[in-house]
């Protein structure tokens, strides 16, 4: 590597995080747990600090190396299409009456008749190129089918998803001007009740009901055309059109993600971008025609829609859940995938079942347990295969709960508490990987190696970007630190979006005149170039689940509570609920207490008072109802406190906003006590699993 950096900068002294840099091979670099590579930031400072993956240093990847020729979502397909053509494809337990069978499959091949059908159906509707497709329904093989045929004729995807809310769903078709939107009947009624109010869209296309039952429910007002998924089918059949091929630098979608102030922003991304995303991950991990994967996480999600890409590249098989996350475990037992990806929230869950099982069962089948974990963690840290009679005996049975054979399981979207990553790779087997990435990187931005022991981290950069760490001077987080370099989290590369949509003001705030797009997350370099996320700079977090959370909008919602004056809300990004810390009114709690013949000798003694918690949290309930807040958004513990926030106990700023560091710093044990009592009422539902 020291001949990388020679070529580089003329610098003989240059080093990675972990040893000096000696050998220009990948291989050796490897052979000493080094995963990342050390460029300068620019060439006449000498200042060492951007990090590149070892299996691309002097290149970024923005092509698959053994295909160069695919440009763009569309020429991938065509790829899967031509190589894969009798191959399974798009599978769906779900039958045109409703009910609930084995997987039916559709080969590659069908579905690109397919895709090219419903593309031409939208050409036969007039929707030219360059136009905006909403897609607004959860996954089934009809939303792939579309996507594709978006890439096909040039059109841009936008998808929809309910959890954005019923307001956000109206801001996003008329911010994107979409001009048709597939939906299903249980989304369609949503969308007509402000049809009139938004004038680009010309095309309705609803999946999953047939010609007849759609005529008399549709009001001849809106001025939309209304027609079934299988009569655009057919009407594309009829009048079929050629391809309308895009260029890798056009948009291929616009997928709109939660912003801090609850204004959806458009993230543009182009085919370009995301086909560099998937192209890199194809040097580190190998799947097969043979390999089968459940598709359950949104795909409206870059998450998702980047799996699906890569799974279309190698021709692997794709079954879809049933549409009920509570009944996923009976999905994969009928599919039985080997490429499982999911978020920490589920494996917390199989986590929390499997060991509360172990737990109650105890004698013979705790020690057993026990003694097939032990030995199996000490033979993974050596290096060596456990014995098979442990799998037999233990861990089959568990592997049952994933279908039995799942080789490959990724985690995304936040971060997975290394306890359970290592519970994972010993109960499941096969490579558990976790990943960091946004959906403004077009989906990763380092992921874990292949084979990688180590747990606690998101792995080395993304071979088709580059990352540095700023200093955060404020946070006391420095590129300087020692022994590990500290700081935010920035991304350089063909995978970064091409900005917000109609929104330059706020891209210029996250993208600065270098091309570093800066992600908020703070993070450090652990040995061996691995990153590790530690912290985060914006008022702006994930839940386990993967959702984001901007508590600024939520406190302000929850500050028309007859009961607060002011208001903390929390979460912890290894959870999936939120908790607050609550300053009450004195006066309106003690009125409430004396209408409930409530006696009390203090305002400590009252605060603590289980009765008042569950008055002061039904009355926040209703007033989250009231401003539409999303589930996740609701708190689930309160903290009640008689002392204010205020300058003097430094919980405020001098605009009294509140210190969120300081805040959780002052309240930690509150809060470590009020996901106790979170983890224990939920325990029985996550041992169902």
């Amino acid at each position: 590597m020291r001949a990388i950096h020679d070529h580089l900068t003329g610098d003989s002294s240059s080093r990675t995080t972990a040893q000096l840099v000696r050998s220009p091979t990948a291989g050796e670099f490897f052979s000493e747990q080094g995963y990342s590579v050390v460029l300068p930031e620019k060439l006449q400072t000498g200042k060492w600090n951007v990090f590149r993956s070892a299996r691309s240093p002097l290149k970024l990847v923005s092509r698959f190396p053994n295909h160069p020729e695919i440009g763009t979502l569309h020429d991938n397909f065509v790829h899967a299409v031509d190589t894969f053509q009798d191959h399974k494809y798009l599978g769906t337990r779900i039958r045109d009456d409703g009910t609930i069978g084995e997987y039916k499959w559709m080969t590659y091949g069908e579905a690109g008749t397919t895709r090219t059908s419903i593309g031409s159906g939208l050409m036969y509707h007039g929707i030219k190129k360059g136009a905006h497709v909403g897609l607004y329904f959860i996954n089934r093989p009809e939303w792939l089918i579309v996507d594709h045929a978006c890439s096909a004729y040039s059109y841009v995807s936008v998808p929809l998803y309910d959890t954005l809310g019923p307001d956000a769903v109206k801001y996003i078709v008329s911010h994107a001007a979409l001009q048709a939107i597939f939906c299903v009947p249980e989304t369609l009624n949503s969308l007509l009740s402000f049809m009139s109010k938004t004038p680009s869209v010309r095309v309705i296309v609803v999946v999953g009901w047939m010609d007849d039952q759609i005529s008399s429910l549709i009001p001849s007002s809106t001025g939309v055309q209304v027609v079934t998924y299988s009569k655009l089918l057919t009407q594309g059949r009829n009048n079929l059109h050629h391809f309308c091929p895009p260029k890798p630098e056009d948009v291929a979608t616009i997928c709109y993600t939660s912003g801090t102030t609850g204004t959806p922003k458009g993230v543009v991304l182009s085919h370009k971008n995301v086909i560099a995303n998937v192209a890199a991950s194809t040097l580190t991990t190998k799947f097969y025609p043979t390999d089968v994967y459940i598709s359950y996480l949104p795909l409206a999600h870059m998450y998702e829609r980047a799996s699906q890409v890569i799974m279309a590249y190698f021709g692997v098989a794709v079954g879809f859940y049933q549409g009920d996350t509570l009944k996923l475990m009976d999905d994969l037992a009928a599919l039985r995938p080997t490429i499982f990806c999911s978020v920490p929230r589920l494996y917390n869950r199989i986590y929390a079942g499997i060991t509360n099982t172990v737990k109650n069962s105890g004698g013979l089948t705790k020690r057993l347990f026990n003694a097939a974990y032990k030995a199996k963690k000490q033979a993974l840290q050596n290096g060596k295969n456990t014995s098979p009679m442990w799998d037999r005996l233990v861990f089959n049975k568990i592997r049952e709960k994933l279908g039995g054979r799942v080789r490959y399981i990724v985690s995304g979207a936040s971060p997975l508490s290394p306890d359970v990553m290592e519970f994972m790779k010993i109960c499941f087997g096969g490579e558990v990987l976790e990943g960091y990435g946004m959906t403004e990187t077009s989906s990763a931005i380092s992921v874990m190696e292949v084979g990688d022991k180590e747990v606690g981290h998101v792995g080395s950069a993304n071979p088709a970007c580059e990352l540095k760490l700023e200093d955060v001077p404020q946070m006391n987080y420095t590129s300087q630190d020692r022994p590990y370099p500290r700081g935010e989290i920035c991304v350089r590369g063909p995978t970064i979006f091409q900005g917000y949509y109609k929104d330059e003001t706020q891209t210029r705030e996250v993208i600065d005149g270098e091309g570093w797009l800066h992600t908020g997350d703070i993070g450090l370099w652990l040995p061996g170039g691995r990153l590790k996320i530690i912290d985060r700079k914006k008022n702006i977090f994930k839940l386990a689940q993967g959702e984001y959370i901007a508590p600024e909008k939520i406190e302000n919602v929850y500050a028309k509570c007859r009961f607060i004056v002011q208001c903390f809300v929390y979460g912890d990004s290894f959870c999936s609920s939120l908790v607050a810390v609550v300053a009450v009114d004195h006066d309106v709690l003690a009125d409430w207490a004396a209408s409930q013949g409530i006696k009390y000798n203090d305002l400590e003694r009252l605060c603590n008072d289980p009765r008042s918690k569950a008055t002061i949290l039904a009355d926040m309930d209703a007033i989250g109802r009231e401003a539409h807040l999303r589930g996740f958004e609701f708190v689930k513990a309160v903290t009640l406190v008689g002392e204010p926030f205020t300058l003097e106990n430094g919980l405020l700023t001098p605009t009294f906003k509140i210190k969120r560091a300081q805040a959780k710093a002052y309240f930690q044990s509150a809060i470590t006590e009020m996901y106790k009592e979170l983890d224990v009422s939920e325990t029985p539902a996550r041992s169902a699993l």
